[in-house]
């Protein structure tokens, strides 16, 4: 599964077809990949969100690979940023809705983060054909622009490069931002020639129009004019170096008790596991201090350090315990005293401003009367309360199944983590397939017994296979990825990589308000 997922990402990454790429060629122009090698330091650590946007989701016009923008959290000049770049190969870099929704998940990022931003622009703008949803709503197209503002305001840099198309309402976007370098050849209007001819019955070409020199020259709209490629991204590598620098820690600072590879043979492909054995593989050495080890055992909580910065882990447990009364608590499930130890632990490191790092292989919570006589309910609300008041910067990675109401407790995309990850084999739905299938089967046969029109048995097995099947490609994580509902898909054995490169930029957030929570249910 892992090396399918891998080998599907390296053909995302190659952007559109051939004859898209022959057209930068024509036109003396980087592909966007190259753009981004010149660009990045050569250290090769940098954080690519979103390679799955739009995954098989727009297949009436063509595959879409990365919904035709590159987004990456990495490094120029020694300074860590956010670069947003259009992918020219794919649709002319045109906007589908998930291209809009990458672009301003990394607005985002970069806010929370403080992290300067560069756009390197090649677009024909919205792709017409679904301006129904792209153009008019609060987070469509107008949002980024409205960011761009935001952001500037926030003291964001923000720097932008015209390296081929900018028209229409996407010309506002380097005209919000600091500073802006364009390249001879590139075009930034409101209108082209053939609209403006349209419109008002004006004759212009495109250089007359918003050409290079044009911008450079008579409306002064443009910063720097630079004859090609190459020389705009060195240009943009000498314009990041005059931020103040970023104090970053050692990326290896320290070793891990356990080789990183052997996250591999400690994750079977069904059954348990003992989750402390993982994060061995991905924290530092003799780091872990298990905060309450012998309570609430469905979850652990943990302070520990990767790559040098200290932080608070809850992940899921997957081996079964024995709650104080002596009963069975199934691995991966959430009970009363899991939650109310980990609701406490969360808070206690918003106390002493330690970040949070989530490790998710869970079911869900646990339920039937016990469990509802427990509190279980109430338990939950508690924890889902103290994830949402929460001031600390937070990271999530699904190891496993990201199911229902788990999803949310363990921070899940709707509580804002600053990066949500993904391993290959992970699943993210409402219930597993299975679940899904005997849940709603039981619904429609008793509507169709209602009616008078009972299921063959036949008719019922035909039904609950569609159902599964269903279920099991929508809980696909390519599906989650592709919607934008995880930054990106790790391989396992990178996961440390990722999280110390992810710490490094949580560093520049500007420190937190201070922590308060509602009501807590007791």
């Amino acid at each position: 599964m892992t090396q399918d997922i891998l080998q599907q990402e390296e053909v995302l990454r190659r952007g559109g077809h051939e004859r898209g790429h022959a057209r930068q060629q024509k036109l003396s122009r980087l592909s966007v990949r190259d753009r981004l090698h010149r660009l990045l330091d050569d250290d090769g650590s940098f954080i690519e969100l979103g390679v799955w946007a739009g995954y098989e989701m727009y297949s009436e016009w063509g595959e879409v690979p990365a919904a035709g923008v590159i987004t990456v959290v990495g490094s120029i000049s020694g300074r860590l940023c956010m670069v947003v770049a259009n992918d020219a190969t794919v649709k002319a870099g045109a906007f589908f809705p998930q291209t809009v929704k990458k672009v301003l998940r990394a607005q985002r990022i970069a806010f929370q983060c403080r992290l300067p931003l560069v756009y390197l622009v090649d677009s024909a703008g919205v792709f017409l054909p679904m301006q129904d949803e792209i153009f008019p709503d609060e987070d469509d197209f107008g949002r980024i622009f409205r960011n761009n503002a935001v952001l500037s305001g926030a003291g964001i840099p923000q720097y932008a490069a015209i390296m081929g198309h900018c028209v229409a309402g996407g010309a506002y976007l380097p005209v919000l931002c600091d500073k802006i370098v364009m390249t001879e050849g590139s075009a930034l209007y409101l209108a082209g020639p053939a609209l403006v001819k349209a419109a008002i019955g004006q004759d212009a070409d495109e250089e007359e129009l918003g050409g290079a020199q044009m911008h450079s020259e008579i409306s002064g709209t443009v910063d720097f004019k630079e004859p090609n490629d190459e020389a705009c991204l060195e240009r943009l590598r000498s314009l990041v170096a005059t931020l103040p620098g970023d104090s970053l820690p050692t990326r290896d600072s320290t070793d891990t008790s356990n080789e990183v590879n052997n996250i591999y043979n400690l994750m079977p492909a069904t059954g348990p596991y003992d989750v402390r054995d993982l994060l061995r593989c991905i924290v530092d050495r003799d780091s872990i201090q298990e905060y309450k080890a012998d309570y609430g055992q469905t979850l652990v909580n943990a302070y520990a350090r990767i790559g040098g910065t200290a932080v608070g882990i809850v992940a899921s447990q997957k081996l079964n315990a024995r709650s104080p009364s002596g009963e069975i608590q199934i691995g991966g499930v959430l009970y009363p005293d899991s939650v109310e130890k980990t609701a406490r632990f969360i808070m206690d490191c918003n106390q002493s401003l330690i970040p949070l790092v989530f490790f998710q292989d869970v079911q869900g919570f646990m339920v039937g009367r016990d469990a509802e006589q427990a509190g279980i309910i109430r338990s939950g609300a508690k924890l889902v309360n103290v994830i949402s008041n929460s001031v600390v910067p937070k990271i999530t990675v699904i190891i496993g199944g990201s199911f229902g109401a788990g999803n949310y407790a363990l921070c899940g995309k709707a509580f804002d983590p600053c990066f949500i990850f993904a391993w290959p084999n992970a699943r993210y739905a409402v219930m597993g397939p299975d679940q899904a299938a005997e849940t709603v089967l039981t619904v429609r046969e008793k509507i169709a017994e209602r009616r008078g029109e009972p299921y063959s048995t036949e008719e019922m097995e035909s039904l609950r296979e569609e159902i599964r099947s269903q279920y099991s490609n929508q809980s696909d994580i390519r599906y989650a990825a592709a919607r934008g509902w995880v930054d990106g898909i790790l391989a396992p054995h990178r996961t440390r990589e990722f999280l110390i490169l992810a710490m490094q930029t949580l560093q520049r957030q500007t420190p937190p308000n201070s922590f308060q929570v509602g009501v807590l249910q007791v």
